[in-house]
């Protein structure tokens, strides 16, 4: 019952708040953090504390041997977790019905509850370590570690980003940088905003001031290489007179190729990529196949994931294996 396979509607991610910590309701076991529940007491140990915080329920069975060697481990991990989760233990051969309606059907079983539903789980005696893990992801990292809040930060802000949410990235990248100034994965996020927004030359200024350290850093360089583009674009002309040219001579590679520059540098991608596949089905030879070469730069930089990436490596693929 992990991520990829999952019953209980997905894993539940990108809580960023995890330093709330809940020291109220205490009842059950000493440490406040673990308590028994039973039929009549799962809706409120349960469905509603979980709207309060993330609630694990342990299912388990007197009989069960795995049981015994997860529980004492899953009991230190929550007790060390000092009040970020709770654990609600149900025995399934005293109160069957609840197991019986979420479809569990080997023990142990550990279900995460978020907001009165059941998010994520897992099933049998896992690790400690893999139970730290599923915890972080439930409940966000530990406060208490810096390192593991910057990577949730980092995380959040990186699909911002991708989700074009380019205010919210920035402002996510410039708290890391606050705490971690030197941190290359925020600093190519801050540019990578900057350069969403059109700012090239600010985003330029920003790495034109970083430690020399810093630029052999692989996010770094792949931002230069964008800010390159730019201006290498900038200084080829504009893009109407270039338009023109094409359409009193379409087969003018070298005015198409430029234009696909321009409109790269103008965040005209698919644009930009369909004007070098024309001119490879035109004329591989000219520039010596110069048009797959800048298809492959533009990929570089826009990222292997870019949705123009995609569209445009399928599209080539169809001219070099057709």
């Amino acid at each position: 019952m992990s991520d990829t396979n999952n019953p209980y509607g997905g894993s539940y991610g990108g809580q960023m708040t995890a330093s709330v910590h809940h020291h109220g309701e205490v009842n059950g076991a000493a440490s406040g953090h673990v308590k028994d529940t039973t039929t009549a007491g799962f809706s409120k140990d349960v469905l509603d504390e979980s709207r309060r915080q993330p609630v694990l329920v342990d299912f388990w069975a007197p009989w069960c041997g795995p049981c015994k060697q997860l529980t004492p481990v899953l009991e230190k991990v929550i007790n060390e977790a000092n009040g970020r989760v709770k654990l609600v233990k149900l025995n399934i051969d005293d109160h069957p019905s609840i197991p019986g309606q979420l479809g569990i059907q080997s023990i142990p079983a550990i279900v995460a509850f978020v907001d009165g539903r059941p998010v994520d789980g897992f099933m049998g005696a896992v690790p400690e370590s893999q139970i730290k893990q599923f915890i972080d992801k439930i409940a966000g990292p530990d406060a208490g570690d810096p390192k593991a809040e910057i990577e949730a930060a980092l995380t959040e802000a990186k699909q911002l980003l991708a989700d074009g949410d380019f205010n919210g990235a920035a402002q996510l990248f410039g708290a890391v940088m606050q705490a971690d100034p030197e941190n290359p994965a925020a600093i190519a996020g801050i540019a990578e905003c900057m350069i969403a927004a059109g700012q090239y030359e600010r985003a330029s200024e920003l790495l034109s001031s970083l430690p020399a350290e810093l630029n052999d850093d692989a996010g770094i360089q792949l931002v230069s290489k964008k800010i390159a583009q730019y201006e290498e674009a900038r200084k080829i002309g504009d893009p109407v007179a270039l338009e023109h040219d094409l359409a009193q001579n379409p087969d003018d590679h070298e005015a198409r190729v430029k234009l696909a520059k321009v409109l790269n540098a103008q965040g005209r991608r698919d644009e930009a990529a369909d004007h070098l596949l024309y001119v490879m089905r035109k004329d591989r030879t000219f520039d010596d196949d110069g048009a797959r070469r800048q298809l492959l730069e533009f990929f570089e930089a826009w990222g292997f994931k870019d949705p123009a990436t995609v569209a445009g490596r399928r599209k080539l693929s169809a001219i070099l294996f057709s």
